[in-house]
């Protein structure tokens, strides 16, 4: 039905498409339902006394300030507690180079608005995250797609579709959404090497990178492109790096960072101001005043043990449940593993079923960007206590079993 409205929108609004997953938060409202679709934290490990202390110390301290207008580029404090924490992990930069952001949904909003073009190719994994699709589609953005395994991006198919000349690469290395895959240190190695090589940079989204339950910590691919770039003691090179604190303190404070060259931010830094003026700064004094002193380190030990249990949990009624033919990842950390089941199946028809018995996850499609594969899907185990778990996956292995052949 046409409205008034309809010729009066943008061209661009017509690749504007709602989210599955944001459509399926609705379902984690109703009690009887088991939600695997979202990628929520568990509320339980969110610091409540650690926020309430600090809200009550800040608008007694810092009141004025807190409520007032700040700059666009973030309270400092906050900036350099995050330099700080950087450079323990050999990514060397100073408050000039971070910009604190509403999210890392908007970090990825400003990357399309900095730098696609309509038309512009993007080289992304296949499958990759929902949110930057979604952010890059109203630019114009077309994508150049490249397989993963358990170790990754395919090195070789990723050379191949650098030939196309994508505009850039968007990698996420550790615990990579939808797939809960790492790349291998070997991938990471070869990707920065072939982006330097054909002049393609990197974005890399690490908002899971803290959350490792086994195996030993990797190097990011910023620092691995800036280690053999960097002679003046400031950052440089081919990689902007995204991260937040949605996983390690709350999602509802809104909060993450962009690390890049100097230059970079400030060229975001003038086009967040048309777009919010600034992220809260309540919101920035408050997250600072928790996470200084060692908090933060502190409290990611109790996420990584109880995301753990978790994760071992579904894996193990995965193994007891599922019919053959079925496959799964199995995350050495993050929120989320992959679930691929025999070609034939279509999770979106199955999805219809799994909600009827009260149980829910994200089709695999969703995650691809020109949609195609349909016999997977994604499951969160971040968010579920286990005997929901338990409970849940018993009864998604009932529908799935009811399309087998």
């Amino acid at each position: 039905m046409q409205t008034p409205w309809d010729h009066r929108y943008a061209m661009r609004t017509q690749r504007i498409k709602g989210s599955a997953i944001r459509e399926l938060l609705k379902l984690t409202e109703m009690p009887d339902v088991i939600s695997f679709g979202g990628g929520m934290p568990a509320p339980e490990v969110f610091p409540t006394e650690e926020f309430s202390v600090a809200c009550e110390k800040v608008l007694r301290e810092q009141g004025a300030q807190a409520l007032q207008y700040g700059p666009t580029d973030g309270y400092m404090p906050l900036r350099e507690m995050i330099a700080r924490h950087s450079a323990r992990y050999g990514i060397e930069v100073t408050p000039e180079n971070i910009l604190i952001t509403s999210g890392s949904q908007q970090a990825l909003d400003l990357v399309g608005k900095l730098f696609i073009n309509r038309g512009d190719r993007i080289l992304v994994e296949s499958p990759t995250y929902l949110g930057a699709l979604q952010a890059w589609n109203a630019y114009g953005a077309e994508y150049v797609s490249v397989p993963s395994d358990q170790d990754g991006i395919i090195i070789s198919e990723l050379e191949k579709a650098l030939r196309f000349g994508p505009k850039f690469i968007y990698a996420l290395p550790n615990f990579q959404n939808p797939t809960g895959v790492t790349y291998s240190l070997e991938r990471r190695e070869k990707l920065v090497e072939l982006a330097d090589r054909y002049g393609v940079p990197i974005i890399e989204d690490d908002p899971y990178g803290q959350l490792r339950f086994e195996g030993e910590n990797l190097p990011s691919i910023a620092f691995l492109d800036n280690k053999s770039r960097d002679q003046n003691g400031g950052y440089s090179g081919n990689v902007i790096y995204l991260s937040t604190f949605s996983k390690t303190l709350a999602p509802g404070m809104r909060l993450a960072w962009v690390i890049a060259p100097a230059e970079v931010i400030t060229k975001m830094v003038q086009a967040k101001q048309g777009t919010d003026l600034q992220t809260p700064t309540f919101n920035q004094i408050v997250a600072y005043e928790v996470a200084k002193n060692g908090f933060i380190d502190q409290h990611v030990l109790t996420i990584r043990k109880i995301y753990r249990e978790r994760r071992d949990i579904m894996l193990e009624e995965l193994e007891k449940n599922m019919p053959a033919g079925a496959t799964w990842t199995h995350p050495h950390g993050g929120l989320f593993l992959w679930l691929t089941l025999p070609e034939y199946m279509d999770t979106t028809t199955i999805l219809q079923d799994a909600i009827a018995e009260k149980v829910a996850f994200v089709p695999g499609e969703s995650f691809y960007p020109y949609g195609g594969v349909k016999n997977s899907m994604r499951l969160n185990f971040s968010n579920a206590k286990p005997e929901k778990i338990r409970e849940g996956i018993q009864r998604l292995s009932i529908v799935v079993k009811k399309y087998l052949r």
